[in-house]
Order: structure tokens, then sequence, then C-alpha cells
């Protein structure tokens, strides 16, 4: 154990010492550690790879729970009220639709699956991850608001969809013998964790900008309180019976608006510690997931792959932005990124844990298969599109400089950020 933990540590090392040379070829970080995990599982078999099922599902949950805080904490309002309509249509009218299209596919292609289990498919893999397109969101070639409208929406349809996926969960476990009180319980779960992450969250942030104004609070210290307030927030609604991720959603919600405009300073810390943990969620999940759902594989689960990353996420965004002035091309290039990552493999875990073996075969290939052509597909595409459609927009964008009002916050795993920002300043 002491020798795989050596060799990890070290891959997170040598990934510190040439991120920034690596992005240079287009290669994402969730790319280059899934691929690692792929090859550590089939050169290094005979390695202590596969930590338990409790040590990963755990990782997940706690990398999730930071995501989720952090993501709705960093929040302007301020800033996103110009667009305020359309962030509402893709979370109000394109997620929705997004879940139920995937459903009806899951539940017509996917032999075996219907009813709760093919919503949980549609819900598990509706939410996006901007991480998976890192050097498209730090590349001043697309307008700042594209960039900005594809960062609120996969920052926030996780903790918007994660309800759906608890209650499609229930559902399928009660449909293979769970208790009748089943959905009963997990409503009264999510009611838990909204309650107590709205009240946890307004507190912390009241508190916390309090202590700072008065030098309570040392600054360099903030960060770390903030990692600290956002774990409890899952922690300890789980233990008093509510849902820890929809409590650290909130909480981050909460915490943001008590706080005050955007504590970007405060949430870079744990950031950080969240981009940590997801390079290891990636690598275990290249060499320990896609090696398990390699013999459970079908054409069916690919072809749902294939339409999930581009049918059943296009189509929805394109319904979503209808009477809008959103050109053809903005509507693809944002259909387009919607890559599938951390939260469907959170999801997929869950999955895991609460459904039968014989229902998890079916459905959790689906999801595996879904995320890896998605990292795959949109690392490799990301810097190529996005330059492509900087230049067909740049004539328009100049003419409209309300689009570059704002510097948006970007949770990334490489370096590319800072080199994006260079070569805009530099042209």
């Amino acid at each position: 154990m002491g020798g795989t933990v050596s060799l990890v540590l070290l891959l997170l090392f040598l990934w510190g010492l040439c991120s920034q040379r690596v992005e240079r070829v287009e290669l994402t970080a969730p790319a280059v550690f899934v691929l690692v995990g792929l090859v550590l599982a089939t050169c290094l078999g005979s390695m202590d790879l596969a930590p338990s099922g409790e040590t990963v599902k755990g990782l997940a949950e706690i990398c999730l729970t930071w995501i989720l805080f952090a993501d709705a904490a960093r929040l302007s309002f301020r800033v996103l009220r110009p667009d305020l309509g359309l962030y509402l249509r893709l979370l109000l009218i394109g997620l929705p639709l997004c879940i139920g299209l995937g459903a009806l596919l899951a539940a017509g292609l996917l032999p075996g699956v219907s009813g709760w289990a093919a919503v949980f498919v549609g819900a598990a893999l509706a939410p996006t991850d901007a991480a998976l397109g890192a050097s498209m969101m730090s590349d001043p070639v697309v307008p700042e608001r594209v960039r900005r409208l594809i960062n609120v929406e996969s920052g926030l349809n996780d903790g918007i969809a994660t309800p759906v996926v608890v209650l499609a969960l229930v559902g399928a476990a009660g449909a293979a013998g769970a208790g009748p009180d089943a959905n009963g319980k997990a409503v009264v779960e999510l009611a838990i964790g909204f309650a107590y992450g709205s009240v946890l969250g307004l507190a912390g942030g009241w508190l916390l900008r309090s202590a700072l104004r008065k030098g309570w609070a040392a600054e360099e210290f903030a960060g770390p309180a903030v990692l600290a307030l956002a774990l409890l927030s899952y922690l300890s609604s789980v233990a008093i019976g509510g849902n820890g991720f929809v409590a650290a959603f909130v909480a981050g919600l909460a915490f943001g608006t008590a706080y005050g405009d955007a504590p970007q300073g405060q949430l870079l810390f744990t950031e950080q510690s969240a981009s940590v943990l997801s390079l290891l969620v990636w690598l275990l999940f290249g060499a320990v997931l896609v090696p398990a759902a390699l013999p459970h594989m079908t054409w069916q689960a690919v072809l749902y792959a294939v339409l999930s990353l581009t049918l059943v996420r296009m189509v929805p965004v394109a319904l979503s932005v209808l009477g809008t002035r959103m050109d053809r091309a903005t509507v693809l290039f944002v259909g387009w990124f919607g890559p599938r990552g951390l939260a469907t493999i959170i999801f997929g875990l869950l999955a895991l844990e609460d459904l039968a073996p014989a229902v998890t075969h079916q459905v959790l290939p689906v999801l595996i298969c879904t995320v890896l052509l998605s990292v795959l597909a949109h690392g490799f595409t990301a810097g190529p599109l996005a330059r492509r459609y900087g230049a067909a927009t740049a004539a328009g964008d100049a003419e409209r400089p309300e689009l570059w009002l704002h510097v948006i916050p970007v949770r990334r795993l490489t370096g590319g950020a800072d080199a994006a920002r260079r070569r805009g300043s530099s042209d």
C-alpha cells in the first residue's frame, strides 16, 4: 500500500512540474489522469491500485462536496444579473428537458433499464463539468459572456440535479424491494438538507465576514475555515438525517449571499483542495472503475454515450434558448461543451451502494462509458473549437463591448488560465 501511495504522490508532483507544458498539446488534467490510471491498471496490476470501495466513495464525496459549495458560493448575482434570463432558461428548461430526454432514451435503448432506473441514468448524466474543457474556459478568444454562461450552468446544474438523482435511486431501490416509505424518507432528507444548509451557510458567511472586519480572524486562515465549513455542511447534515450534497450546495449559496459579492479569496483554498482530490478521483476512475465496467459494456451503452453527449445535450439547449438573440454558432458551441465529469462519477458510486447488482450492471457501464468518452472528446476539442469559434465571432464581439465586462472565476486543474491571459495581453 505504501508503494501505491508513493506512486500517486509522485504523479501529483510530476503533474505540478509539467502541467503547463502538457496543456499546450490540448491534454486536460482529467484526460491525463484517466489515461495514467488505465496504464497503471494494465501494466502494474500486481500493485495495490484498487483501494476499498468505501475509500473511493469517501474521496469522491468529499471532492464533490467542496466543488458544490465553492461553485455555489462564488456566484456574484451582480455579475449574473445581465444574463439572468439565459441562466434560468438553461437550468429550469434545458436541464429538465435533458433529464427527461435522457430517461426516455435509456428506457428505449438500454436493455432491462426502465422506470426509475431510466430516470436515474438521465439525471446522473445531466450535470456538466466545465473543468473538462479548462483550456476553452480560460481562452480569451471565446467571448467572456459565453464562457460565463457555460461556467455558471456547470456550477449549478449538479446541485439542482441531485434531488432528482436521490429520488430516482430510492425509486429504483423500491422497485427492487425496498420499504414502501423510502420515497417519503428521501423527500424528508432533501428538505432537511435544504433547510440546514441555508441556516449554516448564512450563519457561516455572516460570522466570517464580521470576524475579518473586526480583526478577529487572520486573512490567511479564512481559506481553511471555509474549507472546514463546506465539509461540515455535508457531514453534519448527514448526521441529523439530511442529504449532505443538497446541504453543501445550499450552504454555498447562502454563504456567498451572507458574505457578500463573490468571496473569491476565501474560496481559493477550498477550490485548490477540491482540485487535488479531483485528480485522485480521475486516477481511480481510470484505474478501478473503467476496468470494472468493461466486461459489462454493450453496444447500446456506447451508442447511448454518444447520443448523451450530442443530441440529448444539444436539443434541450437549443430549445431552452428559443426566442433569444443567441446565434446558431453559439447555440452549437454551448450545446457541445456539456462534458460529464465528477458529479456523474459520484452518482454512479451512489448507485453502486444503493442498487441491486443486477441494476448496477445495467446502468453503471453507461455512466462510465459516457464520462470516459466525454473526457477524451471534450478534452481534445476544447482548444481547437475555442479558437475556431472565437475567430468566427471576433468581429461581432468587438462591436458588443458589454460581453467583456466582468472577469469570471474558472475552476481549473491546469495552469492554462494564466497562459491564456498572457497570450491575450500580448496580442
